[in-house]
């Protein structure tokens, strides 16, 4: 088996890492080891909180359209149940928008949703 020399591509793997590692603080930033598993740990909660900015900026949402509804006197759930029933398709992040900068066309979706 022929011998490999891996000066070339070892330094292009470190120096991978050590760019993703930088701004680590102590020897997280400095030495390969730590580095590597420092980075390997932070590219997990990376792709974790992905997904829990999207299902916290929902929850968002729902606050904010259950607080402009019971304003106007009927629930979030009855709300939502009473938007599908009439074929109303806006999502949440729509309708919270509308309860923030245009409450006046908010108050009639909320007519159409009561009937």
């Amino acid at each position: 088996m022929p011998r490999v020399k891996r000066a070339v591509g070892a330094k292009k793997k470190r120096k991978k890492i050590f760019k993703l590692a930088k701004g680590y603080m102590w020897g997280r930033s400095k030495r390969y080891r730590t580095a590597k598993d420092a980075v390997k740990h932070a590219l997990v909660h990376a792709y974790v909180d992905r997904r829990l900015k999207k299902r916290n900026a929902r929850r968002l949402w729902n606050l904010q359209i259950n607080a402009a509804t019971r304003e106007l006197g009927i629930t979030y759930s009855r709300f939502i149940a009473g938007l599908k029933k009439n074929k109303i398709e806006l999502d949440r992040k729509v309708l919270s928008q509308l309860a923030q900068s245009q409450p006046e066309i908010f108050k009639e979706i909320v007519a159409m949703a009561k009937k």
